[in-house]
C-alpha cells in the first residue's frame, strides 16, 4: 500500500535521508522511530508530497507520488507534527472546506463532522474560531479534518502531541479501528509506548539510514536479556553510533 524505494534528501552536503526503501501493508499500523535529526518528518514530507526526493521514489496506494501527484494525495490522510490551520475559520468551516477539497458534499461532510465531533468531543467548541484553541483542540481538529474523508492511507506525524490522556487514549482507539479495517497507517513518533502497543511492525532511522525493519518483539537483545522498546531503541542506536554510523 505505501512502497518507499530507494528513497534520499539532500540538503546541500546534508542527506536527511540516505537511501531509504519501505514496503508498508494495506492494514498495517507502522511506527517509524528515531531520534531528533533522523529524517522521520523529511520521509514523511516526501511521502504526502509536500517535499521533492533528490533521488527514488514514493507510491501511496498505487499512484506514484510524482507523476500522479493528486490521485495519490486523494487517498491520504495527513496530520503533520504541527498542524497549519486557519486561525480566522471556526472548526466547522475548516472541516467543511476540508471536505470541498475532497469533493465531499455537503450533506456527507456534515455526517462525518457530527460523527467525528462526538467522538472527539468537539462539539462545545467547534463553532468557535481556530485563533482561540488550545493545542490540544488544534490536534483534536486535524486528525478529525484527516479522517474525514475516510483515507486509505493515514500519515501522522507525533500523533500524541497536546493531547490529554483520555483523548490520547481515544484517539489510539480510533487508530486501531480504521487498521482493522484496512486502512494502512504510517505513524513516526518519539513516544516508545505509543509504538508498542500500536505497531504491527516498526522501523528504526538514524541519520537518515535505516537501521531495522520489524515487529517490535523481533528487535531482540544481542546478549538474550530481557528489553523493552526503549531499551531496545536506544541500544540499536547506540550500537550504529559506535560504528561510526
Amino acid at each position: 500500500m505505501i512502497k518507499i524505494d530507494q528513497l534520499s534528501k539532500a540538503f546541500g552536503n546534508t542527506l536527511a535521508v540516505n537511501n531509504l526503501t519501505l514496503n508498508i501493508e494495506k492494514g498495517e499500523l507502522f511506527s517509524f522511530l528515531g531520534p531528533n535529526g533522523a529524517g522521520k518528518t523529511t520521509t514523511i514530507k516526501m511521502m504526502v508530497g509536500l517535499m521533492t526526493p533528490s533521488s527514488g521514489t514514493v507510491s501511496m496506494g498505487n499512484f506514484d507520488m510524482k507523476s500522479e501527484a493528486q490521485a495519490a494525495k486523494a487517498i491520504i490522510g495527513y496530520v503533520p507534527d504541527t498542524a497549519f490551520l486557519y486561525q480566522h475559520l471556526t472548526g466547522s468551516e475548516l472541516m467543511t472546506m476540508v471536505g470541498q477539497l475532497y469533493s465531499m458534499d455537503r450533506k456527507t461532510i456534515l455526517r462525518e463532522q457530527d460523527k467525528l465531533s462526538e467522538r472527539l468531543y468537539m462539539g462545545e467548541w467547534l463553532g468557535n474560531r481556530i485563533s482561540g484553541y488550545s493545542q490540544g483542540m488544534k490536534q483534536r481538529l486535524a486528525f478529525a479534518s484527516a479522517f474525514l474523508h475516510h483515507p486509505e492511507i493515514l500519515v501522522v506525524d507525533e500523533p500524541m502531541v497536546g493531547l490529554d490522556p483520555k483523548t490520547a487514549r481515544i484517539v489510539k482507539d480510533m487508530l486501531k479501528e480504521r487498521s482493522h479495517a484496512g486502512v494502512t497507517i504510517f505513524i513516526s513518533t518519539h513516544n516508545l509506548n505509543v509504538a508498542e502497543e500500536l505497531s504491527d511492525r516498526i522501523a528504526i532511522i538514524n541519520k537518515g539510514k535505516l537501521l531495522g525493519v520489524g515487529t517490535v518483539d523481533s528487535f531482540q537483545s544481542v546478549s538474550g536479556e530481557q528489553e523493552n522498546l526503549e531499551d531496545r531503541f536506544l541500544r540499536i542506536v547506540e550500537e550504529e553510533e559506535a560504528n561510526g554510523g
